[in-house]
């Protein structure tokens, strides 16, 4: 699991829980609305269904996944791999590292080099890497997309709830029943509630960091790409790690160095 993710949903989750439990003095169900929680839920989960393909729709879990498990090589070890299979193909031959393919974890790269040494054409290979690389960012941008709807959309809902228990409470106002005009703008008070939660403690954040995970896959992909057409080309094992370096900023790749 992604410890940030997780330090973020501990620290989130134990603030609210600890204000909800002062406010209430325990009593937590005075924040459940029924009403509440179908308008903003509801109402949130509808307009994805409304804005996006039923396909996209349903790679939702993985959405989800993506955010909570982050799988993808970390830079430094492209790095680290990319200089391997250089060092490995300016010594032994670019035909060397056939072995090693079944053995790379990122099928992006792995693909790359199995069409380097099948001796297709430096042309071939970028123009085929990089419209998987278009394809890619089309997913991840869905992915998040789905939740910049949420964050978008949770808090409208969330003032409709609330326009829906001020109506209420009005419509009671003949009556001069505390106890249902305190129903009714409970409704409106909460609805607005879990709008502002939803889109800032739960939307938000999925959204902005499945945005930051596509943006350092992409970065890692182009590097494996120039990384192929350099170990293709024959270029010195050196050059190679210096385009690579030329992705990074300088502390990392003080840090690499070391």
């Amino acid at each position: 699991m992604d410890k940030s993710s997780l330090i973020g949903l501990v620290i989130g989750l134990g603030c609210l829980g600890f204000v909800l439990f002062e406010v209430s003095h325990g009593h937590f169900e005075m924040f459940f609305s029924m009403e509440g929680l179908l308008m903003v839920g509801g109402g949130s989960v509808s307009v994805t269904f409304m804005a996006m393909p039923m396909e996209k729709m349903k790679q939702v879990p993985g959405y989800v996944k993506r955010f909570l498990f982050n799988k993808s090589m970390p830079t430094i070890e492209v790095i680290k791999l990319m200089q391997q299979m250089s060092e490995k193909a300016r010594r032994d031959g670019i035909l060397s590292l056939e072995s090693d393919i079944a053995k790379i974890p990122e099928p992006f790269l792995a693909a790359g080099l199995k069409m380097a040494v099948d001796g297709n054409a430096p042309e071939v290979i970028e123009s085929t890497l990089r419209l998987e690389l278009a394809a890619m960012a089309d997913r991840h941008k869905a992915g998040k997309k789905f939740f910049d709807l949420i964050k978008l959309y949770g808090p409208g809902y969330g003032l409709v709830g609330t326009l829906v228990g001020q109506v209420g409470m009005f419509g009671q106002l003949a009556t001069a029943d505390i106890g249902k005009l305190g129903g009714a703008l409970a409704v409106a008070v909460v609805a607005t509630m879990y709008g502002a939660i939803v889109a800032n403690a739960i939307a938000g954040p999925i959204g902005d960091k499945l945005g930051l995970r596509s943006a350092e896959e992409m970065l890692n992909r182009e590097m494996m790409l120039q990384g192929i057409l350099s170990i293709q080309a024959g270029e010195n094992p050196r050059s190679t790690l210096d385009k690579m370096l030329a992705f990074i900023p300088g502390p990392m790749r003080t840090k690499f160095a070391a």
